[in-house]
């Protein structure tokens, strides 16, 4: 079977067009790292230090943290991760932290992006 021309130069264009896989470091540094640092060691700033976040315990590092977010007993794996950044004062009322990050694949390409931060 061939496929007409014009749906083949329709699928061609839909192709070129498509918006680009959303790039989890360039959304950190849009709009996290105005609070956030990731360097292991560096000093916390307005929130904490995210090095070496993923599989650690919610407020476990030298930064004042909220006593919601003290007392969570949350680990930081992807799926929380993807939860608190979809609505952090949903998951933790009482949290300090108000950025949310409504878009899913701005999210996942987010918690990909902590995922490689090590300590």
């Amino acid at each position: 079977m061939r496929v007409p021309l014009a749906v083949a130069l329709l699928v061609a264009a839909s192709a070129a067009f498509a918006a680009p896989a959303p790039n989890g470091s360039m959304i950190f540094r849009q709009r996290c790292q105005m609070c956030h640092v990731t360097a292991p060691k560096q000093k916390a700033g307005l929130g904490p230090n995210l090095a070496g976040v993923l599989g650690r315990k919610a407020a476990s590092t030298e930064f004042l943290y909220s006593p919601a977010l003290k007392g969570s007993a949350l680990k930081w794996d992807k799926p929380t991760l993807d939860k608190f950044l979809a609505g952090p004062t949903r998951m933790v009322p009482g949290t300090r932290m108000m950025i949310a990050v409504g878009n899913p694949a701005d999210r996942a390409a987010l918690v990909d992006y902590l995922a490689t931060l090590k300590k």
